[in-house]
């Protein structure tokens, strides 16, 4: 059973009996919100497009991880248009336009022994591409999988969304030469992630 994360707080991702995580995974989803003007008009809106039958606009929400070292410097970034670190350390499984689906809907996947030493700073974010706010959005979370055996780590919930576009999700980062994550939950403004770099770097 994982932890409900609150903002600001700090959890170890080394396991019981000091063996540390090899692999987590970033997961990110999300649903559209249906405003309450298109549960009558669902169906013309549907003739007319932008949305689905039952009136729900589509969100395009994405996730990337930005690696910096200890000089808070950008290293490399992972996100839809780079689906791999140039290490191959971290894997993005791809770009999700809709939110459509259960669970998951975009994941990024950190083989962490592989993540070059240089790098101290994870950072995971989370930003809408056709610029929606976080109003629009319903159930969207962000969680941490141990990867090796898919249980739940940590869970933080973008609760209450906001009139933003983007959010500062969480950081991993090497401490006494283990990885600990810090829920950061900041929000921004942004449409790709190469607008959220001053943020991320303000986080470190």
């Amino acid at each position: 059973m994982g932890v409900n994360l609150q903002k600001g707080q700090k959890i170890s991702l080394a396991k019981e009996g000091g063996a540390g995580l090899t692999k987590v995974v970033m997961g990110l989803g999300w649903d559209a919100v249906q405003p309450p003007q298109q549960q009558k008009k669902g169906f013309f809106k549907s003739l007319l497009g932008g949305g689905g039958s039952d009136g729900r606009v589509d969100i395009d929400l994405d996730a990337s991880c930005g690696m910096f070292d200890e000089n808070k410097q950008l290293v490399d970034c992972v996100w839809f248009q780079q689906l791999r670190s140039k290490d191959g350390s971290i894997l993005h499984t791809g770009d999700n336009l809709t939110g459509e689906g259960e669970g998951d809907d975009e994941q990024i996947i950190v083989d962490l022994p592989r993540v070059p030493a240089n790098v101290k700073y994870l950072v995971f974010t989370v930003n809408s591409f056709r610029g929606q706010t976080f109003n629009e959005v319903e159930n969207a979370f962000c969680r941490l999988v141990d990867g090796s055996n898919q249980n739940e780590i940590a869970k933080y919930a973008l609760s209450g969304g906001g009139n933003f576009t983007a959010m500062i999700m969480a950081k991993l980062y090497r401490h006494n030469n283990e990885w600990k994550m810090h829920a950061i939950g900041e929000s921004t403004s942004g449409r790709t992630v190469a607008d959220l770099v001053p943020g991320m770097t303000n986080c470190l």
